[in-house]
């Protein structure tokens, strides 16, 4: 079995950059959305220590729920997205955030936008710690991006390879020897 400790990768964004980031967008957002009562809507498993992080520097009255949907094998998008669980909270007529940990082809975020989007909400929003813009294909603005990175396999910072990885709280790089793996 594959001891995913092993696995050869190169530190891409510091702790402490990313906290920094975080903070700042944890602003950004508080000015925006003040006396708004926004919900966060956190993508799982990704995005779930960026929520926590991010919800910590908020500074305004807000709610959080989680959506959990899947579409990547390994290193590989399946092609298609599955929902593994739904919000429960009631979205109508509220301003969302959706918060995600990457958007890398953009697929998931699209699919999650217009499931919400039926919902009436009055806004939806999109926070995104990480952005492959080089491949990432939306037709609408990601008003909050962390970082843009290069079209890379990442981890760490809550992202995985096959449910590994998250724990590290840097970003890293995973290296191209994995890719048969």
């Amino acid at each position: 079995m594959m001891n995913a400790m092993n696995l050869k990768k190169t530190l891409l964004i510091s702790p402490k950059k990313i906290q920094d980031r975080v903070s700042e967008l944890g602003i950004d957002i508080s000015k925006d959305f003040e006396g708004k009562d926004p919900i966060f809507i956190g993508v799982l498993n990704g995005s779930f220590i960026f929520l926590a992080d991010l919800l910590r520097t908020i500074s305004i009255d807000c709610e959080m729920d989680f959506i959990k949907v899947r579409s990547y094998v390994g290193k590989k998008s399946s092609g298609t997205i599955q929902l593994i669980k739904d919000i429960s909270a009631d979205v109508t007529n509220r301003h969302v955030i959706l918060v995600e940990d990457i958007i890398d082809s953009g697929h998931t975020i699209k699919f999650l936008r217009e499931r919400i989007m039926g919902a009436s909400p009055k806004s939806v929003s999109v926070v995104t710690l990480l952005m492959k813009p080089d491949i990432a294909k939306v037709d609408f603005e990601i008003e909050y991006v962390g970082f843009e990175i290069p079209p890379e396999f990442v981890v760490g910072y809550g992202l995985d390879y096959d449910q590994k990885l998250r724990h590290l709280n840097g970003i890293y790089r995973l290296e191209n020897d994995t890719d048969n793996q």
